[in-house]
């Protein structure tokens, strides 16, 4: 099982500079609604805090009842359960511009985990002003229950591709989703984006071994439709990856593209 690291307690480590503010989250939702002025001040307020975490560092852990939300700025996080005999499934990737925790303010509960996988910069939401949000805008409450939603669609996914899926084709699957989410915020190309994710971490989010994820790695590299090398994904024939895993981008929003 790959290290987990602490659990994140007490004050931020250090406040980080406002550059990190807004843009992720921002581009995201504007896919699907043209936010006002007004929802964008909300939004960058929302954001003007933001604090940085160490690799490693658990930002939520499973059961806590703290009612906080929290908008990854910049870094990766994941999402997981640890199982009694140590064992460890990740549900998910949250990258720039998702909201972590936000079910959790509305069951009370975290149903599961969260830390860094990355260096990291996090704004926190406490509960009631995430709920005034969503009672006096609205438009911006709905905006971000759309990316919410889409997220959760992408978990339904990888309970398919785990259940029914070949080896080959969850992983294939698992790539073009990622491209397809760094794409909505920015950060990625059609063809390449960056991937801090090492064969461990993809064991565990794929219901593979190392040995086997590295196995599928060489597959997909000698037949010449993706590369994973040194922290970067290069996709050489985005057609032919989404024949192969039976790939349907999800609706991107108010202009379907």
């Amino acid at each position: 099982m790959a290290h987990i690291g602490t659990r994140f307690r007490g004050p931020p480590e250090r406040i980080v500079s406002r550059a990190h503010e807004a843009g992720c989250l921002e581009r995201k939702l504007n896919s699907f609604v043209q936010l006002s002025s007004t929802e964008l001040s909300c939004l960058a307020e929302l954001q003007s805090a933001p604090v940085r975490l160490k690799r490693g560092k658990e930002l939520v852990h499973e059961g806590q009842t703290g009612h906080k939300a929290y908008i990854l700025q910049s870094g990766w996080a994941c999402s997981f359960k640890l199982l009694p005999d140590g064992g460890r499934q990740i549900i998910g990737f949250p990258i720039p511009g998702d909201c972590i925790g936000l079910r959790s303010v509305l069951l009370r509960t975290s149903d599961h985990s969260f830390s860094a996988l990355t260096d990291a910069s996090v704004s926190s939401v406490e509960a009631p002003r995430m709920l005034r949000l969503f009672s006096d805008l609205p438009r911006l409450a709905a905006a971000i229950l759309w990316a919410t939603s889409r997220d959760e669609a992408m978990i339904v996914e990888h309970l398919v591709s785990i259940g029914r899926r070949s080896a080959i084709e969850r992983t294939a699957h698992f790539f073009l989703e990622l491209s397809e989410r760094l794409r909505l915020v920015g950060l990625a190309t059609d063809t390449e984006f960056p991937c801090p994710l090492n064969q461990y971490v993809l064991a565990d989010a794929l219901g593979l071994t190392a040995i086997h994820v590295n196995r599928v790695l060489r597959q997909l590299r000698e037949r010449q439709l993706l590369t994973l090398r040194r922290g970067r994904v290069i996709i050489h024939d985005p057609a032919a990856l989404e024949q192969l895993a039976g790939f349907e981008s999800q609706p991107r929003g108010r202009n379907g593209s």
